[in-house]
């Protein structure tokens, strides 16, 4: 997948039994989250724990990056019932 500067929040694709991923869907949707954001939150975490210097030191641009673009934007999105379904 070519890399677009502009763009730093990408689609990553990775393999996994489509039964596997139905079964985090629904277990995540149970719990009130989606699976994108259960898996972005296990992310920060991993980096969190298991990073060195500097990959927790990207780990704070990349959040800081984040919040100024969502400050732009008027902040998240309001989470609603259709979105998580």
């Amino acid at each position: 997948m070519p890399v677009d500067d502009k763009d730093h929040t990408f689609t990553s694709k990775f393999r996994i039994p489509k039964r596997l991923w139905g079964a985090y869907g629904t277990a995540a949707q149970r719990q009130g989250t989606d699976r994108s954001a259960n898996l972005v939150d296990h992310v920060r975490a991993y980096v969190r724990q298991h990073g060195n210097e500097h990959e927790r030191a990207e780990l704070a641009a990349a959040e800081e990056e984040l919040a100024a673009r969502r400050a732009r934007k008027g902040g998240r999105p309001a989470k609603s019932k259709e979105s998580s379904e």
